[in-house]
């Protein structure tokens, strides 16, 4: 109930105060990409009124390079930490009820996140294998989504050398690749299909896809870098930068038998058994989620092309 209150409360500060993103100053001035400073730690800071003072706030150490900062008061969240139907980092989402938890799945392996009567959604994870621990570090790489009888990709390509001026989405439409002019605005639109638009939403590495009256994907490239690795013991080479999605998702036509990773805490009917409280609330199940395919609609809650209901409570890692 605190984290619905919260929720509740920063949405209504978005609303009623005045809220900007690292990547933009007090003064509402847009500012190059984190990663242009040569740095990701950004300080934020709110200019005093007749009703407040002066104040200023860093972003949190989950999310040092991209978070919100509510003035007056400067308090800072991470965006994966407020906004429902979020999924950044060693995949940590945020569900429709506005807790957080992560799924770790499997490295080299595809995992159903969403699936509804009229949509499926799966994500490919990459991992690194720390030896020290019992499971792999993973990071969502590409998803396939499945609509009517299309099929969308949208990937991440390998990345060495992180550079953010150079393009790393991979883009396919029905088995076609997909090319968009990398310059802001630009769109994208399938002659089969006129409901369905890409725009980047920066000239290179971000993206909308919008599917009308059915969902909404912002999606964003984004590499792990050295300080990422060492502040969380990663383990990367030079060899890769484990290039990934950051992700933002909004539904509009979910039937309340949806299910998947995400999907499930959609459904009226959710009951969520994990630790809330904890630092790193976890997800299991993964079996259940597990898919043979980019494209496969063969996990075992697959809901695509049928309807059924089942039990919702969530399992809880081992």
């Amino acid at each position: 109930m605190a984290r619905q209150q919260l929720v509740v409360a920063v949405f209504a500060a978005l609303v009623g105060m005045c809220v900007f993103v690292a990547a933009v100053d007090a003064a509402g001035t847009t500012l190059p990409p984190p990663s242009k400073f040569g740095k990701r730690d950004q300080q934020l800071t709110c200019k005093g009124d007749k009703n407040s003072q002066y104040c200023e706030g860093t972003c949190p150490i989950k999310c040092p390079g991209k978070c919100l900062v509510l003035c007056p008061g400067c308090k800072t969240y991470c965006e994966c930490d407020i906004f429902p139907g979020t999924s950044c980092g060693d995949p940590r989402f945020t569900g429709a009820d506005g807790n957080n938890f992560y799924f770790h799945g499997k490295k080299d392996q595809n995992f159903c996140v969403v699936s509804d009567a009229g949509l499926h959604i799966n994500a490919h994870f990459i991992g690194k294998r720390n030896p020290a621990m019992s499971r792999d570090f993973t990071w969502i790489q590409a998803l396939g989504i499945r609509f009517a009888d299309h099929r969308l990709y949208m990937g991440a390509q390998k990345t060495v050398m992180w550079d953010d001026d150079v393009d790393r989405l991979e883009l396919s439409f029905d088995g076609m690749q997909v090319d968009i002019p990398t310059e802001i605005d630009e769109t994208w639109q399938p002659t089969t299909m006129s409901a369905l638009t890409v725009t980047r939403t920066s000239m290179t590495n971000r993206i909308k896809v919008e599917l009308k009256g059915v969902f909404s994907i912002h999606a964003s490239v984004v590499p792990i870098t050295v300080e990422d690795s060492r502040i969380h013991n990663y383990g990367v080479t030079e060899d890769n930068s484990l290039a990934h999605f950051d992700l933002g998702f909004k539904f509009y036509d979910l039937t309340d038998d949806v299910h998947g990773v995400l999907g499930q805490t959609y459904r009226t009917d959710y009951v969520n058994k994990l630790s809330v409280s904890a630092n790193m609330p976890i997800m299991g199940g993964a079996p259940s989620y597990v898919t043979s395919d980019i494209f496969a609609t063969d996990c075992k809650v697959a809901r695509f092309g049928h309807q059924a209901g089942i039990s919702m409570v969530t399992t809880r890692a081992n």
